[in-house]
């Protein structure tokens, strides 16, 4: 199987745009994200709590 040597420097540049991508969208959402983690954490200690009364 032969595979183009401009295909390794297409491939490169398309994962480099989605894994920048990716990151713009955890950096510009990182406050939701970790109000949402920090939410159901507190929802998953009070159901704890409740189990254990």
């Amino acid at each position: 199987m032969y595979i183009d040597p401009n295909t390794g420097g297409m491939l490169f540049q398309v994962l480099a745009a989605a894994f920048v991508a990716v990151s713009g969208v955890l950096m510009i959402f990182s406050g939701k994200i970790r109000q949402g983690i920090a939410s159901l954490r507190r929802r998953l200690r009070k159901d704890k709590d409740e189990d254990s009364e």
